[in-house]
């Protein structure tokens, strides 16, 4: 019997593999338990176009993330924040530029995948890691003005 492996299976293969397996081992344990389908044209060119979509769908992300990371690294983002008699009243977070990031530029990022040593709290030029995904970081400009 010719199976399709649609998960990694210890002992047999990997994922996306096409095994010749016994009867009893292919129907009663591979296909039922959900590790395989039966390796028929119609299986197995459906799993080929699936395969074909995420790869699609991947690059697609990826090169979206691309364009984010050269705005991201040939613009500078502008934060204000009150004055205080010593740098700015309170403080710039993680949180504060991702917000920024979303209404100024209209770029969603996790607050979590910005990575500030410590919270802002001078004005000027700040130079912070922003991680977009799939190995992609980016240099991002945040220039802290303090108004009245």
């Amino acid at each position: 019997m010719r199976v399709l492996l649609i998960k990694d299976v210890k002992s047999l293969g990997k994922r996306g593999e096409i095994k010749e397996v016994k009867d009893g081992y292919g129907q009663n344990f591979l296909i039922n338990k959900g590790f395989a389908k039966l390796a028929t044209s119609e299986v197995i060119a459906q799993w080929e176009e699936q395969q074909a979509q995420e790869k699609a769908k991947l690059e697609a992300e990826i090169a979206k993330l691309n364009d984010y990371k050269n705005k991201i690294e040939h613009e500078i983002l502008k934060i204000e924040r009150q004055k205080a008699p010593v740098g700015i009243r309170g403080s710039v977070t993680n949180r504060n530029i991702t917000d920024e990031l979303k209404e100024q530029w209209n770029i969603d990022i996790d607050h979590k995948d910005i990575h500030l040593k410590k919270a802002i709290k001078t004005e000027g030029l700040h130079e912070i890691d922003v991680k977009l995904g799939h190995g992609i970081h980016a240099n991002l400009k945040v220039n802290i003005v303090g108004v009245e």
